[in-house]
């Protein structure tokens, strides 16, 4: 699916979007009729820029009367004819329904060396042949900007023998992750996927990202029918309509398979074409619906864009394709970010072409940089009153945390009044015309070490503590409470411990811990040596019910552990296994800072506690990484 910059032809930046027949001479759009749809309830009316819900789970209830998820649609329905007749069929080229073998390889690759119908899975056309049609959108024209975009949502709960491990991924995971790093995307739906998970799409769009189409159930669109790409494009478009209530102008073909044909179906049906000119290879690494391919090598691809970048090799930004299909890309993706947000001005898809309004309901109107304003021409403007001194001054990524007038300051009073994030020193939200006089002028720069309930803001109960309040807990496993206006925001202990570490112990404990079964290690989340089920507090991540949470697992205590069950733990790991961890041990690599998680450089077992973000189930305890 990557775009070789020897075929790719860099195009012109002109991007506008068009929604009628306009003076070039673009083919006319309608907006397809949705018959005994209800109005969306629980979502937004116009663009939201915040504050946002960020709830860890949602309803999983479904919408009724759609075709069967995943399945080809019917072509007899009513609705799906009618779409069908509104379409101007003399516009649409007479490309040919093309075949693929059973290895999905193309029965026939080319139409010739002039590609009369602008297939891109055959040249990479970006450029239709059919004058009427409007060039597909693919690049971010700005140099430094990164079009973030995600296909295949929203990512929906599982309920078979992959639940367990996909589950934590599933939505609204990578949601809340973007609202904590002040991130917004263009997302790509499969319609099976918003009717079987509604609740999802009403987030995605209520967190102010970007809702595109993306085909009900993922077919290769050029070995379709003229009627069953209307199929797959109505009941997508009626999906996100009845879920969030608005329609969407934009699409993207699955494995970007399209040429003049269906190009011209989908813009008469109202959509624009979005590809993109990077592909991170995220959707072929293995986990359900994934491939073969080695999570290093995708590591690879990200570090590739980031290298390139800073070396200044890139005359343009970039719309990057990412996936959430499943909990490998979503892992990938949230690893990945902060890194790029270092680098690149991370911007949805959308937006860095200049795109503020992306639905046929024109109250949508989005902002094109990172700033969460709209344009000020539209009825949604901010207002554009100056700050007072040094009221925009704060410390970057604060989130809103800490002293200030509620508005702006750095940034605002608390969390729950907040709107706006403190962005390389300066609120990105909107101007407060009426100022504090009160606000600060300067935001904090240490961190208080005296009092336990006195806190850096925005710490998020990251650092030293005793597992309850300090800065504001031990870790932020371990931890319910994040520091608000200098103040921890949960529970008071009313059992401070006296013993709480505040550094690592240099050794590792090497049996479980058998005296008491429900005492832990704060932040063990699980991973550690234990009976399974309790102790520290689960064997491995993959078979864990509970964390530890104030020295406590909080999940059921084992009535049936055994000698037998352990003895059997034990047998799992192989002679082989056991030397190499042996040998990985002996080395300076095997310090590493607790709670790591492998989140950092290494070898791979060791270090700190892998070497990427590949499916690792080791972290840092004590000094030492292991299961």
């Amino acid at each position: 699916m990557l775009i070789t910059s020897s075929v790719l032809i860099v195009l012109g930046a002109a991007q506008a979007y068009a929604a009628t027949t306009t003076k070039s001479g673009l083919a006319p759009q309608f907006s397809p009729v949705f018959p005994n749809v209800k109005p969306a309830t629980g979502v937004v009316t116009s663009y939201n820029p915040g504050p946002y819900d960020n709830s860890p789970t949602l309803d999983t209830g479904s919408l009724k009367g759609y075709p069967n998820a995943w399945e080809t649609p019917s072509t007899s329905s009513a609705e799906v004819k009618a779409a069908y007749n509104s379409i101007d069929w003399s516009k649409v080229p007479k490309a040919p329904v093309r075949k693929q073998k059973s290895d999905g390889n193309w029965v026939s690759d080319s139409d010739g060396a002039k590609d009369p119908y602008c297939w891109w899975s055959s040249t990479n056309c970006l450029t239709p042949k059919a004058s009427y049609l409007p060039d597909d959108i693919y690049t971010c024209p700005k140099k430094g900007d990164w079009g973030l975009n995600y296909d295949d949502g929203p990512f929906n709960r599982y309920t078979d023998e992959n639940a367990k491990k996909e589950n934590p991924y599933a939505e609204p995971a990578l949601y809340n992750f973007l609202q904590k790093t002040n991130q917004k995307s263009t997302l790509f739906y499969i319609g099976s996927n918003v009717a079987t998970y509604p609740a999802a799409a009403k987030r995605g769009l209520n967190d102010g990202h970007q809702l595109c189409v993306h085909t009900w159930s993922h077919p290769v669109m050029t070995t379709q029918t003229n009627i069953q790409i209307v199929a797959e494009l109505y009941w997508t478009l009626k999906a996100i309509k009845e879920a969030t209530g608005v329609t969407s102008q934009c699409w993207r073909p699955p494995q970007g398979d399209v040429d003049d044909r269906v190009r011209s179906i989908a813009w008469q049906m109202g959509m624009r074409t979005v590809l993109w000119d990077e592909d991170t290879n995220d959707w072929d690494m293995p986990a359900p619906g994934g491939g073969n391919l080695s999570p290093k090598k995708v590591d690879a691809y990200f570090q590739n864009l980031i290298n390139k970048e800073k070396a200044g090799k890139y005359k343009t930004g970039h719309i990057v394709l990412e996936h959430e299909l499943n909990s490998a890309t979503v892992n990938m993706s949230m690893f990945w970010m902060p890194k790029i947000q270092q680098v690149f001005n991370v911007v949805p898809a959308l937006s860095c072409n200049g795109i503020t309004q992306p639905y046929w309901e024109k109250k949508f109107v989005y902002p094109t940089d990172n700033s969460g304003n709209v344009p000020t021409k539209t009825s949604t403007a901010v207002p554009t009153a100056s700050p007072t001194s040094g009221s925009t001054t704060c410390t970057a990524g604060s989130l809103g945390l800490g002293k200030g007038d509620g508005y702006n300051g750095a940034c605002c009073k608390d969390q729950a009044d907040c709107q706006d994030d403190c962005l390389s020193g300066t609120c990105n939200g909107p101007i407060d015309p009426n100022p504090s006089t009160t606000a600060p002028t300067t935001a904090p720069t240490t961190v208080p070490t005296t009092a336990p309930t006195t806190c850096t803001s925005g710490s998020l109960g990251l650092g030293k503590g005793d597992g309850f309040n300090g800065a504001c807990c031990k870790d932020q496993a371990d931890c319910q409470d994040d520091c608000l206006s200098g103040t921890c925001n949960g529970p008071i202990d009313p059992n401070p411990s006296t013993t709480a570490p505040t550094t690592a112990p240099t050794t590792a404990p090497t049996t479980a811990p058998t005296t008491a079964p429900t005492a832990c290690t704060s932040g063990s989340l699980g991973l550690g040596k234990g009976d399974g089920f309790n102790g520290a507090c689960c064997k491995d991540q993959s078979d864990c019910q509970d964390d530890c949470l104030s020295g406590k697992c909080n999940g059921p205590v084992n009535t049936k552990t055994s000698a037998t069950k352990k003895t059997t733990t034990t047998k799992k790991t192989t002679t082989t296994k056991k030397a190499t961890t042996t040998t990985k041990k002996a080395t300076p690599a095997a310090s590493c800072i607790a709670g790591a998680r492998g989140k950092k450089r290494g070898n791979g077992n060791t270090g700190y506690c892998c070497s990427s973000s590949d499916d690792c189930i080791e972290t840092c305890r004590s000094g030492t990484c292991g299961l």
